[in-house]
């Protein structure tokens, strides 16, 4: 069958995509990805068939925001995704309703370069099975015109899914003239323009949805369907360098703080100086991960610490005793494959929530960024390291992710899901 990848052009949701595709490459199946032209070069790097569809369009809309904006958006999930936590009934209809119709102006800036082109593609190609991650509802439009069986790659829990199947509760309460569904009728107008019929929920949460978490950290939305898959880490062109060839002679702690607070933002929100510091005096060896960007903002690194400015996770976790980290998705899911205690200092959207329910699954300690001084860090830090339950939990989450199908083994069930949802006349 021909399966076609699409998604913003980001580097970290992109990469979560690549080892499925290789997985449906190598069983046979036809694989392109389709993306904004300045990303061609990042597919083709991971030895795809890349597909430049539209034009160029900076997608980091909270970079263009002015500080306070920026800030408010920061301390977990803004409106209206924040309808994924807590209660349904503590949720403020009026609130949510503008907080989607915000959000549905963002989800068209992001894909209106890449819809027409995308369409176009995808009627040339025919392709069986269009998979998208969650914000590239291009992806929908352009599988609802051609008929094709069309899925959702999740690259964290499924907030959008979730924030979605509440919307819909909470609209269907409302009185008719009070109701509103601004993402249904912006998707319902290009399915009508390009002849995929009236809308339907599918265009916005596919047909099913590829879950890279297991049931004690899953977020699901009520009423989708969901399948299974094992995350593989893969981050790009990486090579192992010669000090990682060598067992540590102490306890060595990663801490790594992501690259989103660098490259859209003004800088690491916790103080890494103050957290680097007050782990000077212990028996470990830290390995700092930090852009090159803010290496300078470092009062002075501490002997026990070796910073970098990149090293390839899935290479130096299996070498760790423990994990300082942002609780960015990404990041998470490659600690999670070994049985390895976290101390996270989430912030942004998913980071917070991710988090919490690591720390409810018992593997994790988290701390709010904002709040995450070196004293705090220290303390966390040498619970995970010296009490027990931490290590038992970390080797019981790496469990339940060895469990779930391969991205190998999931290329059946795909098979059998394209065939279940495709269109008879695609």
């Amino acid at each position: 069958m021909r399966v076609l990848f699409t998604t913003t052009p980001d580097k970290s949701l992109f990469q979560q995509m690549v080892p499925l595709a290789w997985a449906l490459r190598t069983a046979g199946h036809e694989v392109r990805v389709a993306s904004q032209p300045k990303f061609a070069d990042t597919v083709t790097q991971a030895g795809l068939t890349a597909v430049p569809v539209g034009h160029e369009r900076d997608i980091w809309r909270l970079a263009q925001m002015d500080p306070e904006e920026r800030e408010a958006g920061r301390k977990g999930l803004p409106s209206p995704f924040h309808a994924a936590e807590g209660a349904l009934e503590d949720l403020d209809w009026q609130t949510l309703k503008e907080g989607y119709e915000e959000a549905v102006q963002w989800h068209k800036f992001d894909n209106f370069p890449m819809i027409a082109d995308l369409v176009a593609y995808a009627r040339h190609w025919k392709p069986d099975l269009v998979i998208w991650e969650p914000w590239t509802y291009a992806g929908a439009i352009a599988a609802k015109a051609t008929g094709a069986a069309h899925a959702r790659l999740l690259w964290s829990i499924d907030v959008l899914g979730l924030t979605r199947t509440r919307y819909l509760e909470l609209n269907s309460r409302q009185p008719e003239a009070d109701r509103a569904d601004p993402l249904a009728d912006w998707l319902a107008s290009y399915a009508h323009k390009y002849g995929g019929g009236e809308y339907s929920e599918d265009m916005a949460t596919g047909h099913f949805s590829i879950d890279q978490f297991p049931t004690s950290l899953r977020m699901e939305g009520e009423g989708l369907r969901y399948e299974p898959m094992r995350y593989v880490p893969y981050g790009g062109p990486v090579s192992v360098p010669r000090w990682l060839w060598d067992e540590p002679a102490r306890p060595r702690i990663a801490l790594t703080l992501g690259i989103a607070a660098t490259n859209l933002f003004a800088g690491y929100i916790a103080d890494v100086s103050d957290i680097l510091e007050s782990l000077a005096d212990l028996d470990v060896e830290v390995v700092a991960t930090i852009a090159e960007s803010e290496q300078h903002k470092l009062a002075r690194v501490p002997e026990n610490v070796r910073v970098v400015s990149y090293v390839p996770l899935h290479a130096l976790l299996p070498t760790c005793t423990a994990v300082i980290h942002h609780a960015g998705p990404g990041t998470f899911l490659t600690t999670a494959l070994n049985p390895v205690p976290q101390v996270a200092v989430p912030w942004d959207f998913d980071e917070p929530e991710l988090a919490r329910r690591a720390a409810e699954q018992g593997s994790l300690l988290s701390i709010r960024a904002d709040r995450a001084t070196g004293a705090a860090v220290r303390e966390a830090l040498l619970r995970v390291l010296n009490e027990p339950g931490f290590r038992a939990a970390a080797t019981e989450l790496r469990d339940q992710f060895r469990a779930l199908p391969t991205p190998n083994e999931l290329v059946p069930r795909l098979e059998e899901l394209t065939a279940e949802f495709r269109s008879p006349t695609a």
